[in-house]
C-alpha cells in the first residue's frame, strides 16, 4: 500500500518517530464546510474524485488539521525527515485508505507507551478523510524541477500584471494548467494540489488575483527546494 520510498523506511519507524506525540493534545479541526459522511467509518476516501469545490475544501481543511496534529512527527507538508513514515507515499486507493483510517482511529501504542494518540473520537471521520485528501495530493519530490525555470518566469509576468503592466493572462493560465497536469503525486492520486494548480485557479474567473498567484508560485517553489 506504500510506494517504494516509504517501504524503504519501514513501518517500524513509526514507533520511534511518533514518541513525542503522546504528550501533545490533539487540536480540533473545523470540518463544517465538508459534506457529511455518516456515522459508520468508511474504508475509502469519500472526498477523492469529488467536484472541485469539495475536493479543494477537503485539502484546505486537511492541510490545517495535518499541520496542527501530525506535522511534528510526519513533517511539514507531509515531507518526513526520515524517522516517521512519509505519508505522501501511502497509495491513493482503498488499501491505503484502510491502513490510514485504522491508524487514525486507534493510534499506536508500544510497550504501554502511546507513540501516536487515537484521533478517531477526538477529531472525527470528516477530519480524517480531509487529512487523507491533503496528504494524497502532495506533489512527489522533484515534481516541479523541470518546470522551475519557466514557473519563475511566469511568476515575474504575474507580478507585472498585478502592478498594472501588460501580459496575456489567459495564455499564462493555460500554461500553468498544462504544467499542473504533469505534476505527479507521491501517492499516485491523479491530481496534485501543486503551486501551478493553485496559481492557475487564482487567475481564473472574473476577478483574477495575479499577486496571489505570484506569491503561491514563490512559496511553492521555495518549499519544493
Amino acid at each position: 500500500m506504500f510506494k517504494l520510498p516509504l517501504a524503504a523506511l519501514g513501518l517500524a519507524a513509526l514507533a520511534t518517530a511518533a514518541q513525542a506525540h503522546g504528550d501533545v493534545a490533539p487540536q480540533p479541526v473545523n470540518t463544517d464546510a465538508l459534506p457529511e459522511v455518516g456515522e459508520e467509518w468508511l474504508t475509502e476516501n469519500p472526498y477523492r474524485g469529488q467536484e472541485a469545490e469539495v475536493w479543494q475544501a477537503a485539502i484546505d481543511i486537511g492541510g490545517s488539521g495535518y499541520n496542527q496534529n501530525c506535522a511534528r512527527c510526519h513533517g511539514l507538508g507531509g515531507v518526513s525527515g526520515g524517522l516517521a513514515p512519509d505519508l505522501r507515499y501511502l497509495e491513493a486507493e482503498e488499501m491505503g485508505d484502510e491502513w490510514f483510517v485504522e491508524r487514525f482511529r486507534t493510534g499506536y501504542t508500544q510497550n504501554g507507551i502511546t507513540k501516536m494518540p487515537a484521533f478517531g473520537e477526538l477529531l472525527g471521520q470528516k477530519a480524517a478523510w480531509a487529512i487523507r485528501t491533503y496528504l494524497e495530493t502532495r506533489p512527489d519530490d522533484g515534481a516541479l524541477d523541470e518546470a522551475t525555470v519557466r514557473l519563475l518566469e511566469i511568476r515575474d509576468e504575474l507580478t507585472t500584471l498585478a502592478s498594472g503592466g501588460g501580459g496575456d493572462a489567459a495564455a499564462l493560465r493555460a500554461e500553468l494548467s498544462k504544467i499542473a497536469e504533469g505534476v505527479e503525486t507521491g501517492s499516485g492520486a491523479p491530481v496534485a494540489d501543486s503551486a501551478p494548480y493553485r496559481a492557475a485557479s487564482l487567475i481564473g474567473g472574473a476577478q483574477p488575483d495575479f499577486a496571489g498567484a505570484a506569491e503561491v508560485l514563490t512559496v511553492g517553489l521555495s518549499a519544493a527546494h
